[in-house]
């Protein structure tokens, strides 16, 4: 009976749960409860009040409120999202690690800067003197809310901080009006702020930039309150908005781009590669007594030239053989970086078809002697070297006559001046319209090959570039083992005429590093229209590489005139 019993009520439980659901489904449909009413339809999330909204979520990720300065990224991705947030919390990190230094280090900045502005206005309006009783920006400091990177081909960092402050600062300004002093405090200050700052230009020298340039990308909103003798001065119907208006119109004219602040962090001479400024014109005419270094016949002299720090090999005039007093009347033309500083070298040589060849004698010309647009005509004497207390400088060595010329390009010219009244020729220039001057004179065209990307050879991959221009060619060193090369070299053509016309050649080519077959390997080729290198005075670029699959040149071309 007890096992009967057991399966009976084992039999029965089941019955009853599936009679019991199947009563309650048909319950549930028929019968709808009164109490319930219809539920509200669902809101979007960009709808939902802000009380309500900070009560579902107490702090909000740093990307629903700055989307646009954490997800619209250049090639932006989920990681890159959560690599800027992080980056935006680390920096928040630092700053609030940093700031009881940044606190004291930017009151010692606005001390400095303000202390020229007080002083204006001492002796006027009756006032006696205008100092800070109390400075400090308090312990609460600025918050980042996005970061935004700017991706460009120009040798620089260039990105947008958004932050926000509502700080503490204690600031008090004591004014002295006749025997009255009255003291002035900044209360209650908020600001919020779109910064831009771009780090350039970079140098090998550490931080590895030289300067911050900062701006406002739009008008900055500040709110405070100002207590006099007791009240805040803000109180005033109709002042408020006046002085806030006010001020974010003043910040925005200063600071608002393309207005910059210009924070210097290096020396600008600190690692910094100067550009050519101007071209010196050098015609060499003639030597006269120079040193016979042959035994049976005469020297068969030549010159070599070249510009003190400048690394481009030297020029050289034509041989003369068998004669000590010879006759070039040849003409060269050498890049000018810094005219206070360089030298124009010159040494002669005995040519010789079998070991080195002679020295016949040297001399140097400092080009700050030299006056823009000014031909002087030289006669120098030569000496066995620029030693003063060399004995073999009291021999005798002959002469060595030339012309120079110092003409700086048409956009330098007004950083020089010197004894000579160059007024004629600024007269002339200006007299043409920069387009005409600048499309049919001489100039210097600069071709800078910054890199390459995904260049890829079949059976080597150790790339260099050729450029060529008018039959002209220069190329830049091999990079081993890489497709992504990077050469940052720059290469000078001085030329007669605009390149209205041309055509720039540019080919990336891979050789074998060890002799064998096919030492050689075309990577792809590029052909760049100089006229708008010509019109614009620049172009900054990168070109898709013609018989490459995914090759990519970066080249920068600067035309400079005379």
């Amino acid at each position: 009976m007890g096992f009967l019993g057991s399966l009976l009520g084992i039999f029965g439980f089941g019955i009853g749960i599936s009679v019991g659901l199947v009563i309650g489904y048909f319950l549930f449909i028929y019968f709808e409860p009164r109490d319930v009413k219809d539920l509200p339809e669902s809101t979007p999330f960009d709808e939902i009040e802000p009380s309500l909204l900070v009560d579902l979520l107490p702090e909000l990720p740093l990307w629903v409120m700055n989307p646009d300065y954490e997800r619209e990224v250049k090639g932006s991705s989920y990681e890159n999202s959560l690599l800027y947030k992080y980056l935006v919390d680390w920096f928040n990190e630092f700053i609030a690690n940093m700031w009881p230094y940044l606190d004291k280090a930017i009151c010692g900045i606005i001390k400095s800067t303000t202390k020229r502005i007080f002083a204006e206005y001492i002796g006027q309006y009756q006032i006696k003197s205008i100092e800070f009783e109390q400075l400090t920006l308090g312990t609460i400091p600025p918050r980042f809310h996005g970061i935004k990177v700017y991706h460009s081909n120009e040798k620089e960092l260039v990105f947008e901080l958004a932050v926000r402050w509502a700080g503490n600062p204690n600031i008090v300004v004591a004014l002295k009006l006749l025997s009255l002093q009255i003291s002035v405090q900044l209360i209650d200050f908020q600001m919020a702020a779109t910064a831009r700052a771009t780090l350039k230009p970079f140098v090998p020298t550490f931080p590895c930039f030289s300067s911050i340039i900062v701006s406002l990308t739009k008008k900055p909103e500040v709110d405070f309150g100002l207590k006099v003798l007791g009240g805040d001065l803000m109180a005033i119907p109709g002042l408020h908005h006046f002085v806030q208006e006010t001020i974010c119109k003043q910040v925005a004219r200063l600071y608002l781009w393309p207005q910059t602040l210009d924070i210097p962090i290096l020396d600008s001479s600190i690692g910094a590669v100067k550009k050519p400024v101007g071209i010196l014109h050098v015609k060499v005419l003639r030597a006269q007594k120079l040193l016979n270094t042959d035994f049976l016949s005469k020297s068969d002299p030549y010159v070599k030239l070249s510009l003190g720090g400048d690394r481009l090999p030297a020029k050289k005039t034509t041989v003369k053989m068998n004669t000590l007093n010879p006759v070039w009347n040849e003409d060269f033309k050498l890049t000018v970086k810094d005219p206070e500083s360089q030298v124009l070298q010159l040494h002669l040589y005995d040519w010789e078809k079998i070991g080195a060849h002679d020295k016949l004698g040297m001399q140097v010309v400092p080009l700050k002697l030299l006056n823009p647009y000014e031909k002087k005509e030289l006669t120098l004497d030569l000496v066995h070297s620029t030693n003063p207390n060399d004995p073999q400088n009291k021999k005798a060595r002959g002469q060595i006559m030339l012309e120079m010329s110092f003409i700086p390009f048409q956009e330098d010219s007004k950083k020089f001046s010197g004894p000579l009244n160059i007024h004629e020729r600024k007269e002339s220039i200006s007299s043409l319209s920069d387009d005409n001057y600048s499309l049919r004179g001489a100039g210097l065209l600069l071709v800078t090959v910054i890199g390459a990307e995904d260049v890829e050879g079949k059976h080597h991959t150790n790339p260099y570039a050729v450029v060529v221009l008018r039959g002209e060619k220069k190329k830049t060193k091999a990079r081993n083992k890489t497709w992504n090369p990077k050469w940052e070299e720059e290469f000078q053509f001085v030329l007669e005429e605009a390149p209205l016309k041309d055509l720039i050649h540019i080919e990336v080519k891979s050789k074998k590093r060890r002799f064998g077959f096919r030492s050689k390997e075309l990577l792809g080729y590029v052909d760049i229209q100089l006229m708008d290198v010509i019109y614009n005075g620049r172009i900054n670029e990168k070109y898709h590489l013609i018989n490459s699959k995914d090759g990519i040149l970066h080249v920068d071309i600067r035309w400079k005139v005379i």
